[in-house]
């Protein structure tokens, strides 16, 4: 830059006050970004985007709030300021060398680090790896997506976010959809927020149909009349007339019985119900959409789910992705379910450690869970890895960390470099195949497993 002054412009940082987004997702096109995943000291922010398009290095330093300020315009240098009192001033520098990012600790007071090991000067930086500076989480994402968006979701995943544009201009459509997704990944929230898109003046209504009594399926869902069966002593419209001119939510589509499959996929192709007892079909205009967990595909070949019903409810098919698949999301996450139970807090950093390692069973549901017992559990505000469960608190205890009488994790000797490099090579040779690494070693899977949360690398980035 010469003798120059440096141009510096504050650009907006981006947070989220909802489940998150990507500005236009319908046109997101995916792109290397640095993440700020969590600030545990100000877990309502949300998360944080920095494109690394054009960019040649991002100082990280402590600041009032956090920004993003240009340095210079070319070639773009960046200062990224976090309002996290356990930054230094001028704490870390992430270069851009082309393919490869590397990152250097600038004499911090309390360290940078890249999973449990400290940052002795500069280190590369491989893709999903956490990154730790003070209470503050990053990570660099290969394929990432803006985040801001109408749409109530947000994400940082490329990926994810290109979908979630399909889904949007298909919202407004007629469109019957199938929503596939672990259990606790959000799928009745993504078809409210449909339903809210489609302009339909009808009820949302949504039934699991892994609950109905089988006996009584059809009469649920299509209605019945007084007598119709033993405990009929009204008449009752089902939910498809109560979701009439709106949208009805067959959650756990994949258990109902096969009768009522059938029975289904009548009501679909005629528009129309009959209710059970009675002889006059009922027109009906609903627009359905099925969510399950299971593999429909899967459950056709083995003659457990109709064909046709499949081909009649997949008009448009979106998969959410489980939580832990979208770890650089948790940030806004954190920050959209603790607003949406009005409470706050601040994470320790090992807390945010444990958030990042866990690999989340029952997904977002469960992250909201998780959220909510450690605040009531915690009496100051701050959450500690006491106030997790177990099995979250292991995550780090069973990581392998090795920290030093001063209660910092050492820095890494020679050989355990070559070790790291040796494994990252032989990771990307096989794509990320755990499995295979290890038989080419010949180590058991469980030893490349704690090597790889040693030197903070990911299964399947």
């Amino acid at each position: 830059m010469g003798n120059s002054k440096p141009e510096h412009r504050t650009e907006s940082t981006v947070t989220s006050e909802t489940e998150p987004t990507g500005d236009r997702l319908s046109s997101a096109v995916g792109r290397r970004a640095l993440v700020v995943v969590i600030d545990g000291e100000h877990v309502d922010e949300g998360g944080f985007v920095v494109p690394l398009d054009g960019v040649s290095s991002i100082t990280i330093g402590r600041g009032d709030h956090r920004q993003m300020d240009v340095l210079s315009a070319s070639p773009r240098t960046l200062r990224l300021s976090l309002p996290d009192r356990k930054v230094s001033s001028t704490h870390a520098t992430i270069t851009v060398e082309g393919s490869r990012i590397v990152l250097r600790d600038e004499g911090s007071t309390n360290g940078t680090f890249i999973g449990d090991r400290r940052v002795e000067v500069e280190e590369l930086v491989l893709p999903h790896a956490p990154l730790r500076v003070g209470h503050t989480l990053l990570t660099l994402l290969p394929d990432a997506a803006p985040t801001r968006s109408k749409w109530p979701f947000v994400t940082t995943s490329g990926p994810f976010a290109r979908e979630l544009g399909k889904l949007e201009r298909v919202a407004s459509t007629t469109l019957p959809l199938i929503l596939l997704g672990e259990t606790g990944a959000g799928k009745e929230v993504v078809a409210r927020a449909v339903h809210e898109r489609s302009g339909r003046p009808g009820a949302c209504l949504a039934v699991n149909c892994a609950a109905l009594p089988q006996q009584i399926v059809e009469a649920q869902l299509f209605g019945h009349v007084k007598g119709a069966f033993s405990g009929a002593v009204r008449d009752e419209p089902g939910f498809f007339r109560a979701a009439d001119r709106g949208t009805l939510l067959l959650d756990e589509i994949g258990d109902l019985p096969a009768p009522s499959q059938a029975a289904l996929l009548r009501t679909l192709q005629e528009g129309e119900v009959t209710p059970v007892g009675a002889f006059k079909p009922v027109k009906v205009d609903v627009r359905v959409i099925a969510a399950t967990h299971q593999p429909l595909e899967a459950m056709i070949a083995e003659g457990r789910f109709r064909a046709d019903l499949y081909a009649r409810l997949s008009g448009f098919v979106f998969r959410l992705p489980p939580l832990r698949e979208r770890l650089a999301d948790l940030g806004f996450l954190a920050a959209s379910l603790l607003a949406r139970e009005k409470l706050s807090a601040k994470l320790r950093p090992e807390v945010v450690e444990a958030l990042y390692r866990y690999s989340w069973p029952l997904n977002v549901r469960e992250l909201g869970k998780v959220l909510t017992a450690a605040v009531h559990l915690s009496e100051d505000g701050i959450i500690r890895l006491e106030h997790l469960p177990e099995v979250m608190s292991r995550a780090i205890s069973d990581s392998g960390r090795e920290t030093s009488a001063s209660g910092e994790i050492p820095a890494l000797r020679e050989e355990d470099i070559a070790l790291r490099d040796d494994l990252v090579r032989r990771l990307e040779a096989a794509q990320y195949n755990v499995s295979q690494v290890a038989r080419d070693m010949g180590k058991a899977r469980q030893q490349i497993q704690r090597w790889m949360r040693r030197f903070g690398l990911r299964e399947k980035p």
